[in-house]
């Protein structure tokens, strides 16, 4: 009874692995990228205390056409909570070519003087 618990334990954090080897994250085509720039907009820049700030968005679109964001890493908590705000459950006119593809999206926000 003992190796079979064992067994199915083994089995479960094998297919665990496995699904998360396979996030593989896609840049977005060049029209959804513009879209998220718009949506993202240049409010933030006022707030800015340096001169440039950078995250990473990972991001799906869901069958609904909106973005779903899975994370961003920035340093800056801010800049975190922003992105999210502005993009998070927003409508695009975007159908994924795949059903749950990932979208890995630099972002770069540099102050204007």
């Amino acid at each position: 009874m003992k190796s079979l618990k064992l067994f199915i334990l083994a089995l479960g954090l094998f297919t665990i692995n496995v699904s998360a080897a396979n996030l593989n994250p896609v840049k977005p085509t060049d029209e959804l990228r513009i879209e998220i720039v718009e949506l993202i907009g240049t409010n933030y820049m006022n707030e800015m205390k340096a001169d440039e700030h950078g995250a990473a968005v990972l991001f799906t679109v869901n069958n609904n056409k909106e973005i779903i964001i899975l994370s961003v890493d920035s340093d800056d908590d801010l800049l975190e909570s922003y992105l999210k705000r502005k993009l998070n459950y927003k409508k695009v006119n975007h159908r994924p070519s795949k059903h749950g593809e990932i979208y890995l999206l630099p972002v770069k926000m540099v102050k204007q003087l």
